[in-house]
């Protein structure tokens, strides 16, 4: 499903030094992407969970992916390098 893009949305550049970060991690039935994408959305506008546009992955699945994401450590992972490439 093709959606309009956000300003929240990684770029091209910055989703392909992520990718590898995801590499050895389970398969979801949503792209990887699109996940980090829907959480940046989140912690970027503060908009609540349930408020999440609907052309986003659903709001459960996103939270899941984000609270995985949180307690192994590859958010913090995720924020960091994009920090950087931002210098």
């Amino acid at each position: 499903m093709t959606r309009k893009a956000y300003d929240t949305d990684l770029t091209d550049q910055e989703w392909a030094h992520l990718e590898s970060y995801f590499s050895k991690h389970r398969t979801y039935k949503w792209s990887k992407r699109e996940l980090v994408n829907a959480t940046l959305y989140i912690t970027k506008t503060g908009c609540q969970w349930r408020m999440l546009p609907h052309d986003f992955p659903p709001y459960p699945t996103v939270w899941s992916f984000f609270r995985r994401a949180k307690e192994s450590g590859l958010w913090d992972t995720i924020l960091t390098e994009l920090v950087k490439k931002s210098d």
